[in-house]
């Protein structure tokens, strides 16, 4: 599933911010969805798992500016470091009203 593919890591109140979402962020990605704030679960270990063992085409972050999703790009930063590749990276922070900074 994981194999070539370009892979988004978004937060999971990004996609009900910004009105082209799917358009702008999903469409031709292998979609992950969390909140570091809500969830019980360690982003980092699992998605290092994940880039380490498929080829990863490029991984981008889609998150609010709100502190609380600070911490899913820090698991993807902190996975994609541990994983030990070098795999084309972006950061997309989203406004509350739904831009992209």
């Amino acid at each position: 599933y994981f194999q070539n593919a370009d892979l988004l890591v978004a937060a999971d109140c990004a996609a009900y911010a910004h009105s082209n979402f799917h358009a702008d962020f999903i469409a031709g990605r292998v979609v992950l969805i969390g909140c570091p704030k809500l969830d019980d679960a360690d982003y980092a270990e699992k998605l290092t798992q994940i880039l380490r063992y498929n080829t990863i085409k490029s991984l981008t972050v889609a998150r609010m500016e709100v502190p609380c999703c600070g911490g899913i790009q820090r698991a993807a930063e902190a996975a994609l470091a541990a994983s030990g590749k070098d795999i084309p990276y972006k950061v997309a922070v989203l406004t509350t009203d739904g831009r992209i900074l």
